[in-house]
Parts: C-alpha cells; sequence; structure tokens
C-alpha cells in the first residue's frame, strides 16, 4: 500500500510558502511558517539547496527558488493535465457505458465543455467542445456548484440569472446542487432540454473544480440509472481519488473570476 511521506509533503509546503511569502526567507522562518522544528527546515532547505532548487543569498543566508524550480514548473505547465485527466475519463466512461461522455470547467457562470467522447448508440447526445451551457440546467453544472461553498455556488447562480435576464429559481436549483453534494451525483432530465437526461460527478484537481457527465435519451438513462451512477462514481474516484466524495468543499484561489461572466 502507498505511504505519506511527510518529508516530501514538507518540501512541497516549502515552495508554496516562497510562493505565498514572495520574498527571500531565512530557514527559522520557513520553519515557522511550516510549524516544524528548525533542523528540519534545514535539512529541506539544505537539500534543495544542494539540488539546485532554491539558492542562498551571500549577506543575509536566505533562500530563494532558483530559475531551475521556475523552469520545471513552466514546462510542466506547458502540457495541462487536465486534458490527460478529461480524455482519458471521458473516453473510459463511454466504452463502459455506450453513451456519450463529456467534461466541463467553470466558464464564468456557464459550463465550458472540455471534452467530449461520442457514445456508440444510433441515437446518442451529440455536443461541441468549446460549447458553454448553462450551470443551472445542466447536470454538468450542477456538479461543479456542488464542489464549491454555497455563498460562492449562489453568487454564480445570481450572476447566471443576471446574465440571461430571466427566472431562475435559485432556491430550487439550490436544492437540487444539495442534493449533488449528499449523493455525489447530480442528476438531470428534460431540464435543458427536452428528451434529455444526464448524470455527472465532480472534484477538483488541483483548486480547479471539475465535473465528467454522461448525456443521452431519458428514456434510456432512466433504464441505466443505477448502472450510469455507479460508473460514474467509479471514475470519480480514478480521477480525483478515494476521498473525493464527502469533502469539504474548496474556494477557488480567482472566485471573482470564476464569478465574472464572459
Amino acid at each position: 500500500m502507498p505511504a505519506f511521506v511527510p518529508a516530501a509533503a514538507r518540501t512541497l509546503s516549502i515552495i508554496e510558502a516562497f510562493a505565498r511569502e514572495q520574498r527571500e526567507l531565512s530557514n527559522s522562518e520557513v520553519a515557522a511558517l511550516l510549524d516544524i522544528a528548525d533542523s528540519s527546515s534545514s535539512d529541506l532547505l539544505y537539500t534543495l539547496h544542494e539540488l539546485g532548487y532554491v539558492m542562498r543569498t551571500a549577506r543575509t543566508r536566505r533562500f530563494y527558488p532558483t530559475e531551475r524550480l521556475i523552469a520545471a514548473a513552466r514546462a510542466i505547465a506547458e502540457h495541462d493535465p487536465l486534458d490527460v485527466a478529461i480524455r482519458e475519463a471521458i473516453e473510459l466512461l463511454s466504452r463502459r457505458t455506450g453513451e456519450t461522455a463529456l467534461c466541463g470547467r467553470l466558464d464564468g457562470s456557464k459550463v465550458n465543455v472540455a471534452g467530449i467522447q461520442e457514445g456508440s448508440y444510433a441515437l446518442r447526445y451529440i455536443q461541441s467542445t468549446g460549447t458553454r451551457i448553462a450551470i443551472h440546467l445542466s447536470a454538468l453544472g450542477r456538479a461543479l456548484l456542488s464542489t464549491l461553498p454555497e455563498e460562492d455556488a449562489m453568487e454564480l447562480l445570481a450572476a447566471q440569472r443576471s446574465r440571461v435576464g430571466g427566472a431562475i429559481d435559485i432556491e430550487a436549483i439550490r436544492g437540487k446542487v444539495a442534493e449533488a453534494r449528499a449523493s455525489g451525483l447530480a442528476w438531470v432530465d428534460g431540464d435543458g432540454m427536452e428528451g434529455v437526461a444526464a448524470i455527472a460527478v465532480a472534484g477538483t484537481i488541483g483548486d480547479e473544480p471539475l465535473a465528467i457527465a454522461l448525456a443521452g435519451p431519458s428514456e434510456r438513462f432512466r433504464a441505466n440509472r443505477e448502472e450510469y451512477s455507479r460508473q460514474l462514481l467509479e471514475i470519480r474516484c480514478l480521477v480525483f481519488g478515494p476521498e473525493s466524495h464527502g469533502d469539504r468543499p474548496r474556494r477557488p484561489r480567482r472566485r471573482r473570476e470564476l464569478v465574472r461572466a464572459a
């Protein structure tokens, strides 16, 4: 069984501390920020220094990340890991069920379809990558809302209501989001399009909420709802980890950017 390695976690915490503080830090300052012993901090910083990931100032003997760490982060960022997670998850889900599988990300007060794998049935749901869909009417949207603190979720719904200039029953949607948060599954049937049903799950990768859904004809989904739900929950575990359901909703780093409608 895999084991949690405290030293690895502390090393990453040091990097995050530099990102937050945005200044050179002494050994004692790092120890205080991480709430660890000075000797432990010293060992970790010494290792990073020897590997070239942090430098040390000549006079004050403070530490700061080097270009080597920045270059590594830049190289990682050039290949978006979410693209890999999205592609593998929806391909596997569609293959297992025969239905169209989608992945969505928050985009203002709507949902951006970030990936799609069409199903194998002759009668199937068809959508295009890059399409922006309603956050309140879609399973993807309600699943994404369930990953957010309620205040943020309600603010996004209010922004969507303002954007469309129509009536959105926020209290009713609040109830649906609460159900999704409790069960781990968001279900819609004819809400956004007559005759079309969808089931979605969601979680976070890093700090970004991400939702995965199956969509198709209502009649077939009603008959297979239990099996499709089981498959989605299994995929959720694979993508977001075994502890993804029941986690406390996380606040996105750029909440105002999420709320602002495009």
